[in-house]
């Protein structure tokens, strides 16, 4: 792996911080690519044989595992059709203004379609909203197949039974290394009827109760 270039590295970053890292498919095996169309606790193989290095994704990947997560679904329209993939990397930004972010893999195959559109909504997941969560992590379906939806303010599907929504406008899109950082501008948000939250830990779903 050669080394990054001086205008590539971030500020605090040292320079030979590279060469000491796993390699990206190693990591990757461990951790999935972060694509929205994740599924949770999946298991891949490992695509290297170094024992230094596996023990180094390893650790990389236990570690990261104890973060807590919520899991969430966005969603958007594209040329008047439903689309939306399963997410964890999501936070808040600001209250003034009201911005949230979240994080897709310059892979998704969803993300081009919802920046095309300019908007998207984020769905807060229920605690009994596993198997919905697993649908928007697949490829290859149909995945609003017998969801139950509606229209948020800006058009964007609006799941039922979800804990609450962020419905929001695209402000602003950074690249990331292999990611992408999407600042939303909130348009509307609201608490769902669910009261339990479905979390993602260590590999599993979990909830707070």
């Amino acid at each position: 792996m050669g080394r990054m270039a001086e205008s590539d590295i971030p500020p605090g970053m040292h320079t030979d911080a590279r060469e000491s890292w796993p390699p990206q498919e190693l990591i990757e095996s461990f951790l999935g690519t972060f694509d929205f169309e994740f599924r949770p606790g999946e298991d891949v193989g490992i695509p290297v044989d170094d024992e230094a290095a596996q023990a180094a994704a390893r650790r990389f990947r236990d570690v990261l595992g104890r973060y807590c997560s919520g899991v969430t679904v966005v969603t958007s329209v594209a040329e008047g059709q439903p689309v939306g993939m399963t997410c964890q990397s999501f936070s808040s930004v600001s209250l003034d203004p009201p911005l949230v972010m979240f994080i897709p893999a310059k892979s998704s195959r969803a993300f081009p379609q919802m920046r095309k559109a300019g908007f998207f909504c984020v769905n807060f997941l229920a605690a009994d909203q596993q198997d919905l969560s697993n649908t928007f992590a697949s490829r290859g379906i149909d995945k609003f197949a017998g969801v139950d939806w509606s229209p948020a303010t800006s058009g964007a599907p609006l799941l039922s039974g979800v804990v609450g929504y962020v419905d929001c406008s695209i402000e602003a899109v950074h690249e990331a290394g292999d990611h992408y950082v999407v600042v939303g501008r909130v348009l509307d948000l609201a608490v769902g009827d669910a009261q339990d939250p479905l979390v993602y830990y260590r590999g599993s779903y979990h909830t707070t109760t």
